[in-house]
């Protein structure tokens, strides 16, 4: 076939073979920095052995020898430099996963010390919400990877939301998490926040409500 001027096509296979090997090869550098490091441990356990299925067990801990940079909790100034350069030092092609709220947007440290977001320093790939992001969102971050590497499509992509029975059960219960995020919602709603919270607590948590105010009379 390349000798009748057919090399495209013998290119074209040969990229997508290669895309199947890269995605199934991954070799990861973790930049654990807090408390998220504990859910991206769970991923190696038995329940999940979530790493190793998807072809990403062996972790690599000098970027040169990298591919995957999993930058794992809150990203302050002084770390800044040091992120940046670990991702320039790591072999191309080379992906970044952002894990948990804090490294895609600085979650709730809106400080002078914070980066909000490690985009604000390298180019992010796959990002994965959550404080923490359950091991079910992580997995579904990596196999977006897999198919953004097989597919060569170009951009950041955000993984969606799922809803598992224990989070069902802790909006119930009305969560810190929850009242977190609620507080959020109605900020961006251009409601009252803590109007809007004090009723949601009081419904749910009547005790929770009474220590707050006490909190604030004291």
């Amino acid at each position: 076939m390349m000798g009748g001027g057919d090399a495209g096509f013998v290119t074209t296979k040969l990229d997508d073979l290669l895309a199947w090997a890269r995605k199934w090869s991954l070799f990861q550098y973790p930049f654990v920095t807090a408390c998220c490091g504990m859910e991206f441990m769970s991923l190696n356990g038995p329940r999940y052995d979530g790493l190793a299925r998807f072809g990403a067990e062996a972790p690599r801990f000098s970027p040169r020898q990298a591919d995957l940079l999993w930058v794992v909790g809150t990203i302050v100034q002084r770390q800044a430099p040091a992120l940046k350069r670990i991702y320039e030092q790591m072999a191309d092609p080379k992906y970044v996963i952002a894990f948990g709220t804090c490294a895609s947007c600085g979650g709730f440290y809106d400080n002078y010390t914070t980066v909000p977001g490690i985009d604000k320093l390298i180019p992010v790939d796959v990002y994965v919400p959550g404080c923490p992001p359950r091991p079910e969102a992580v997995l579904d971050g990596l196999m977006l990877l897999q198919q953004k590497i097989q597919s060569g499509t170009r951009g950041p992509l955000v993984v969606p939301t799922r809803e598992v029975p224990e989070m069902v059960q802790l909006r119930k219960k009305g969560t810190a998490v929850y009242y977190g995020q609620r507080k959020l919602e109605a900020e961006r709603a251009g409601a009252n926040p803590l109007a809007q919270l004090s009723a949601e607590l009081l419904e749910d948590r009547p005790g929770e409500a009474v220590r707050i105010e006490r909190e604030k009379k004291g």
